[in-house]
């Protein structure tokens, strides 16, 4: 991999240890992957956050980086709990003390502490053409396939790196040859909501594995639906990009040639879906968790407006996970009481998936996204019903 005559004396380690790492990190990942070069970044989203995810060896690795400092706007992914509301979750103090120290590193970088899987819905949404750095993989989907940024999926160590020298490897979807669609899938059900948007997802990444899916037959889908869409997608398969007609990026109408394999996506396909995402039968769960990806305040809106004159269940919860910044304009509307008045909780920085569920004593969790009823079962050694949104409100609060 060529490197220009200063990236040659980052990597000799003339500008401090910490970008030396950091080049070294990108040498390495650029070779592996037969990149020609470096390239600019405008961005960097940075994953392993949560102290449930990257433990004591994490939380000392980004201590030791207290030297160097961030070149291009970043961002983190959720962290392991609401970050000023963590008692009310119920986080044990010990777990509390390593979460804050691990904000607190990636502060001292100069990261902005904005801990979200969503942060296009929070002041970091790159342009179309931009070169990005992001590894949240839901976020990473949307970005290159609704925002028309461009970047791979990148690692939390190689997402740092990035925004340590404001650069990355030219490879993979920082190439345009590399975002031309793979494969087609007809969608030959009606999708009625974001839980079916998720599932469609889902069984996208299970069926197709790789590539860049070119999705047929979707109807007046925007905003939510694709930030769901997106998430499923990444979930279960290595996909980072996806092409939907009429509402993503002008190389979706440029792409068909390559398009060698074909699925469609049918009634019996969303029905047993849907079905295997469900690992209990139970007609009352301990909790209902709204927010992967982190809800938008639209969501909130509907949530609110669902819960209008309704009470949560004794002996069971409702949380909702959003972004600090969405849940201050929550609680500027009024929304956030009138979800709180029901007993349902609003959690910032935070999500279902990174959070120490188990520790807190949640057994069977009710969700309305695919990706959180793939990882909850593993991450938190939890039952999953699934459903879409009314179906999971009526678990902790019937009318």
């Amino acid at each position: 991999m060529h490197l220009t005559r200063v990236e040659e004396q980052i990597l000799a380690g003339e500008q401090g240890w910490v970008k030396q790492k950091a080049m070294e990190i990108l040498v390495a990942l650029g070779e592996i992957y037969s990149a020609e070069r470096l390239i600019r970044v405008e961005s960097a989203q940075v994953a392993g956050v949560s102290y449930k995810t990257i433990g004591d060896a994490g939380l000392d690795w980004l201590e030791s980086l207290s030297s160097g400092r961030v070149q291009v706007p970043t961002t983190l992914n959720p962290a392991g709990m609401d970050l000023v509301e963590w008692r009310r979750m119920g986080v044990p103090e010990g777990f509390a003390e390593k979460q804050l120290r691990i904000v607190e590193a990636y502060k001292a970088l100069g990261a902005l502490p904005t801990c979200s899987c969503t942060p296009y819905l929070v002041g970091n949404r790159p342009s179309p053409g931009q070169h990005i750095a992001w590894s949240e993989s839901s976020a990473v989907c949307y970005a290159n396939s609704v925002l028309g940024a461009y970047t791979n999926r990148e690692g939390g160590p190689s997402a740092l790196a990035s925004a340590l020298l404001g650069r990355t490897p030219c490879y993979g979807y920082h190439l345009d040859e590399n975002r031309a669609a793979t494969v087609t899938v007809d969608v030959k059900t009606e999708l009625a909501n974001e839980s079916s948007l998720s599932i469609l997802g889902w069984w996208i990444g299970r069926t197709v594995g790789t590539g860049v899916p070119h999705i047929h037959g979707l109807k007046h889908t925007r905003g939510d639906g694709l930030k769901a869409l997106a998430a499923g997608l990444a979930t279960t398969g290595s996909i980072a990009m996806f092409h939907h007609d009429g509402e993503t990026r002008p190389e979706a109408k440029t792409t068909g040639s390559s398009e060698t394999r074909r699925h469609s996506f049918t009634e019996k396909d969303l029905r047993e879906s849907t079905e295997s995402l469900t690992t209990v039968r139970a007609e009352n769960v301990d909790l209902v968790a709204f927010g992967c990806p982190h809800a938008s305040l639209r969501e909130i809106r509907k949530i609110a407006s669902l819960l209008q004159g309704r009470r949560i269940r004794r002996g069971s919860k409702l949380w909702v996970f959003t972004s600090s910044q969405v849940k201050a304009l929550a609680r500027q509307e009024g929304v956030l009481a009138s979800i709180t008045a029901s007993g349902a909780e609003v959690y910032a920085d935070t999500c279902m998936v990174v959070a120490p569920l188990e520790r807190i004593g949640f057994d069977t969790i009710g969700v309305n996204s695919a990706k959180a009823a793939s990882y909850l079962p593993t991450t938190s050694n939890a039952d999953v019903v699934f459903g879409n949104l009314r179906e999971c409100l009526e678990l902790v609060c019937p009318k």
